[in-house]
């Protein structure tokens, strides 16, 4: 096969698979309404049960359904008559895939069901099959030809049912009002997560680890408390422990330069007044904009305003290294 035709058929697949998701929208009806209001009504879970192809999309689907806060689990249908059938419920939904609606494995799943009383909702490419005749609802996923020249090896079906899949997870999610806080929640790993979950306090030293010196600590102690911490900046504070300033390694360099006698010379000399501070429970996305907008790397954290005692120091390091960007 000539390496332009091998490009032109491959384009034909992008071709033929679009096509067949978007005849899906036309099928978009009462059916699918119902098959929302019916997971929507769910107390218990959705469980997707197929095999073959129509078992791995089901896994993605059902995976889709947990990860947007519908508890969802896939059931294989050969496993299920073997004991896993255990995990259905009485509150629970079964989402029944099968393109050719006749899958005998999906089949001998039926009277378990029926006798539990579950609502069935079934995807396939056939609605006159025995498995469309026995779901309360019925989603058409069939399609007209798949990507293979033979017409056999599942392409444009299993995209098709994957596409109608993802769009009954999302009505699902819409309806449900599901946020980006929820979504966070359930991917604590992610970037997303970690903006909206992760706080100040998750990743700010304290205690030993928190660089300070008094007003009137000396040059040395203050490079010795600084290098020791390897934060690159220290918190300066008055005697009864109050924050009233920062020196940063920028301020030591300028302050070596312009101080006649760098041993005489006090913290208070030349620390940077008023400096910017941040609340424990802040998020950290929200400390890592603070030190974006003001040219800064770190932050102190303070028990109260009133006080103004020091309990921790976030550096952008910290932020960066859990992930928050």
């Amino acid at each position: 096969m000539k390496a332009v035709s091998v490009l032109e058929r491959a384009k034909s697949v992008f071709d033929i698979e679009a096509q067949a998701i978007l005849r899906l929208k036309d099928r978009i009806d009462e059916s699918f309404l119902k098959a929302v209001n019916i997971i929507l009504g769910c107390t218990g879970k959705v469980i997707v049960t197929g095999i073959g192809k129509s078992g791995l999309v089901s896994k993605k689907i059902a995976s889709t359904f947990a990860c947007s806060g519908t508890p969802a689990f896939f059931l294989h249908p050969s496993e299920g008559m073997h004991g896993d059938i255990g995990m259905l419920s009485k509150d629970d939904v079964v989402l029944a895939i099968s393109n050719s609606g006749e899958t005998e494995e999906v089949i001998r799943l039926l009277p378990i069901i029926k006798r539990r009383g579950l609502p069935l909702i079934v995807m396939t490419g056939n609605i006159k099959s025995v498995l469309a005749h026995n779901g309360d609802v019925v989603l058409d996923v069939g399609v007209e030809q798949e990507a293979c020249s033979l017409n056999l090896v599942p392409t444009a079906s299993t995209s098709a049912t994957m596409a109608m899949g993802d769009a009954l997870a999302i009505a699902v999610l819409e309806r449900r009002g599901f946020r980006e806080e929820d979504f966070a929640m359930l991917h604590p790993g992610g970037t997303l997560g970690k903006k909206l979950l992760l706080t100040v306090e998750d990743l700010m030293h304290v205690k030993d680890a928190i660089p300070i010196v008094k007003e009137n600590d000396s040059l040395k102690v203050t490079l010795i408390e600084m290098t020791s911490k390897r934060l690159g900046v220290t918190a300066v504070c008055d005697e009864q422990g109050a924050l009233t300033g920062v020196i940063t390694d920028g301020d030591l360099r300028r302050a070596l330069e312009r101080v006649p006698d760098i041993f005489s010379t006090k913290a208070y000399q030349i620390m940077t007044l008023s400096p910017k501070t941040i609340e424990k429970t802040a998020l950290a996305a929200t400390a890592l904009k603070v030190m974006e907008n003001h040219a800064i790397t770190s932050l102190f954290v303070l028990s109260d305003q009133t006080s103004r005692k020091v309990i921790g120091v976030i550096h952008l390091h910290d932020i960066l290294r859990a992930g928050v960007i």
